[in-house]
């Protein structure tokens, strides 16, 4: 994971959470991001006090915490109260708890970010990196409030919200607090009138979208950002979230049309140019997949936002086209970037297949088999993943046009559907790689159906009151095929239904093996170092 921004190495961060494992987590997580002290509390008394005698840059707090009355927001909104939090201080919320009630109570608490369980890394240093970079911004207003001379902070808010510059709206909000300080009342309405009627308010609206979407409500989250978008056509970050939406309905057609709308609004957007080119391909349009990825690859091949996984689709349209001048330029540009980080498994992992495909180009077919096989040992191993199933299964299926007969590539379709199966639009996704190969296709929605039918029989012997029949065929099915569905479905019944099974802590114990080694975050269409959660396609799998 890279490091945040140059001065994250001198930030200290305070992690509050009651669960061991949880706050251990977190812990790890900023010091990979690169945060120089990480500091832990248990209670939310004891952080209480220990931010009442030190400021910390970071603050990661547990919404709730085991055997007290007093939740995270609680504890912000004393710190607010009590004026013991600087502004300089970027608070996050961690929680579960992903209702409306809950994000429209840490809104008005002016929360700096928030996230819902179960969260990736990315999303983490996503929520921290644009909190930190809007105190930045800020740090004017925010200086001007820490040494309490609230009038210059007021017009320094007023100022920035009358030019319309950068982060006017959270500027706005933290001006008509301060007026309110200072008992101008009228100024302060006057404000208030001001941001009502601008209607660029949609923030609050997008958060109940994401824990909608978050707690698996996806029609509710449709509804909520298509009133948005209704309302605010050129919000880009709610078409992010809608194309999220729809890619978890394994709606790819709809969910390119939404990227391409949010490519559109913002043209210099490296990574929705991205997400819109990398759709395209899924959904056929090849076309216009390779007109984008490539736009995409000349503007920012160098840059820190761009993803290779844009060169490796590039690199199998251009084998298609038989283009084998181009095939040749990408694999350099990949080689070139595993040269920098020669230790980087996934850029190992794309170098091999664009390699493949040159060998298949120059018809070297036997060698291309031999790295196929290769690769298709790795696909057994805890750290394949999705993105690594469908290219390698983009290779094999290249073969065909080889004029060969190969009995294995069915075997092999068969093991990727049952380990990655998990979704609607993981499927989907492993279908778009078939090339229309109707044998392929056809044998990934058996294996879907098969996993399907596999939960079902669970819920089926819970819902008859064999919750630990269930539980074990989960557990079962789980570790033969590898599926994360079946992995963190016995674990969601397990614990509704742990106080009628004598040994659920044993079943629990089985269950947390199996998703260290096969429940792993990934991003389906688009980089692991997303960088903007809002637009990502993170699909568990």
């Amino acid at each position: 994971m890279q490091m945040l921004d140059k001065d994250i190495q001198d930030a200290s961060a305070l992690v509050i959470d009651s669960n061991a494992t949880s706050r251990s987590l977190m812990a790890a997580q900023l010091r990979e991001l690169g945060v120089g002290t990480v500091r832990q509390a248990t209670r939310v008394k004891d952080a209480r006090i220990i931010l009442e005698h030190k400021a910390y840059d970071i603050v990661l707090c547990d919404y709730h915490f085991d055997g007290s009355d007093m939740s995270g927001q609680d504890l912000l909104d004393e710190l607010r109260r009590e004026n013991l939090l600087p502004y300089s201080t970027v608070f996050v919320m961690v929680t579960g708890e992903a209702t409306y009630a809950k994000v429209a109570e840490a809104a008005e608490a002016a929360l700096d970010a928030y996230l819902i369980k179960p969260y990736t890394s990315a999303s983490l240093a996503d929520r921290l990196s644009n909190a930190r970079y809007r105190k930045r911004v800020l740090k004017d207003i925010f200086e001007a409030i820490e040494q309490q001379n609230f009038e210059l902070a007021a017009q320094l808010c007023l100022k920035r919200f009358e030019e319309r510059a950068q982060f006017w709206l959270y500027a706005a909000r933290i001006g008509a607090e301060l007026l309110l300080r200072l008992n101008r009342l009228e100024d302060a309405r006057k404000l208030y009138d001001a941001i009502i009627e601008a209607k660029t308010v949609p923030w609050a609206r997008l958060g109940v979208a994401r824990t909608e979407l978050a707690s698996g409500n996806l029609v509710a989250a449709k509804r909520t950002l298509e009133a948005l978008i209704g309302d605010m056509p050129d919000h880009a970050d709610s078409y992010d979230v809608m194309g999220r939406v729809q890619m978890e309905q394994g709606e790819i057609t709809d969910a390119l049309r939404t990227y391409r709308t949010a490519a559109n609004l913002t043209p210099g957007c490296l990574l929705r140019q991205q997400r819109a080119g990398t759709l395209a391909f899924y959904a056929g349009e090849r076309d216009e997949a390779l007109k984008q990825l490539e736009r995409a690859m000349i503007q920012g091949l160098r840059s820190k936002l761009f993803d290779m996984f844009t060169l490796v689709l590039i690199a199998l349209m251009r084998f298609d086209q038989r283009d084998g001048k181009n095939l040749k330029l990408v694999h350099e540009a990949m080689l070139r970037e595993i040269e920098r980080a020669p230790k980087a498994t996934r850029l190992q992992r794309f170098g091999t297949l664009i390699q493949g495909l040159r060998l298949l180009y120059e018809r070297r077919v036997a060698d291309a088999l031999q790295l196929a096989r290769d690769m298709s040992r790795e696909l057994d191993s805890e750290a394949f993943d999705l993105e690594a199933a469908s290219l390698l299964l983009a290779f094999w299926i290249r073969f065909s046009g080889q004029e060969i007969q190969l009995e294995e590539i069915k075997d092999l379709i068969t093991r990727i559907g049952l380990r990655y199966c998990t979704s609607k639009a993981s499927t989907e996704v492993l279908i778009a790689m078939c090339e229309k190969q109707e044998m392929a296709m056809t044998e990934l929605r058996e294996c879907h159906a098969r996993i399907f039918g596999i939960a079902e029989t669970a819920m089926r012997h819970t819902m008859r009151g064999n919750a630990r029949t269930g539980v074990e065929l989960l557990i079962q099915q789980g570790a033969e095929t590898r599926n994360a569905k079946l992995i963190d479905m016995a674990q969601a019944v397990l614990k509704r239904h742990a106080e009628k099974i004598e040994d659920a802590e044993s079943l629990n114990t089985q269950i947390e093996a199996l998703q260290k080694r096969f429940v792993l975050p990934l991003g389906v269409t688009i980089s692991r170092r997303n960088v903007r959660q809002a637009g990502g396609l993170a699909l568990r799998a």
